[in-house]
């Protein structure tokens, strides 16, 4: 996670971004501290990555790389605005340890982009990651990519539309059908038959922004619809108000880069966390 100490919109590359309203940063940043606390409260590990000057989208710090069995994939911003942001990234997990780490060649946006599953990585494409990303991807994790076209650009990333909720599973997922393409709606249909569905309204919400380990969801407060449903499915719905931040047209998850695996590899001492 990275704190949002130069968080502010004063230009738009997503829908959701508009600098002619305020941001409020010390609400901002009081949010952010409730979500990394919450966390810790719930047993996770939180690293800190170290804001820089000039770089106000650094709190969305899962759009810095993807992180598979101890391997990091970097990203490739398609914004000029964020270009920076993909070495500091870089740089970090090469000071903590991961040795296996790939600058990529083609325009990815990270867990923005990426969710994992169990078996898979789903992939979106149409507004921010290349398609060429995908295969580079599948090479780098050895994982099945499936890929997944986005056309609604209030949905921009992967993540504004879908969330893995077991990722010990490949069956346990929730999004909103109105993001993607026929073909890609039939693609989630047939592969998660029994996926949770999400309304308009809490997709609106960002509701599907959220990060699940396995029991607990973490999501925004305002996607209401969602709670009952998770809770019918054994989950704990943790509502969460990033109502500031959402100014940038992010919310929990895009604020959370998940590390799955050992940065030492397998046999080291390396730690995982969020």
């Amino acid at each position: 996670m990275c704190p949002p100490t130069y968080f502010r919109v004063t230009y738009s590359i997503n829908p959701w971004m508009d600098p002619g309203k305020p941001v409020d940063l010390p609400l901002a940043l009081a949010q952010w501290e409730e979500l990394r606390d919450r966390y810790r409260s719930l047993g996770h590990t939180v690293e800190e990555l170290v804001p820089r000057p000039g770089l106000p989208d650094m709190v969305f710090a899962a759009n810095g790389a993807t992180v598979v069995d101890g391997r990091v994939l970097g990203a490739r911003f398609t914004h000029p605005e964020r270009w920076e942001e993909a070495a500091a990234h870089l740089a970090w997990f090469r000071s903590h340890g991961y040795a296996r780490v790939r600058e990529p060649q083609h325009i990815n946006e990270g867990e923005g982009d990426f969710a994992v599953t169990a078996s898979w990585l789903l992939a979106g494409r149409g507004f921010r990651s290349s398609p060429l990303s995908h295969p580079e991807a599948q090479e780098f994790f050895g994982r099945p990519v499936i890929g997944l076209d986005l056309v609604d650009p209030r949905y921009y990333h992967l993540d504004t539309a879908l969330c893995v909720l077991d990722d010990s599973t490949d069956g346990e997922i929730m999004y909103y059908p109105g993001a993607f393409s026929p073909g890609s709606r039939a693609v989630l249909e047939r592969l998660f038959p029994d996926a949770l569905v999400a309304s308009e309204e809490d997709a609106m919400a960002l509701g599907l922004n959220a990060v699940s380990d396995g029991r607990h969801v973490l999501l925004p407060q305002g996607a209401v619809g969602l709670f009952e449903p998770l809770r019918a499915r054994g989950y704990e719905p943790v509502g969460m108000d990033l109502g500031e931040l959402l100014k940038g047209g992010g919310s929990v998850k895009c604020c959370t880069q998940e590390l799955r695996g050992d940065p030492a590899g397998p046999g080291g001492t390396g730690t995982a966390g969020l």
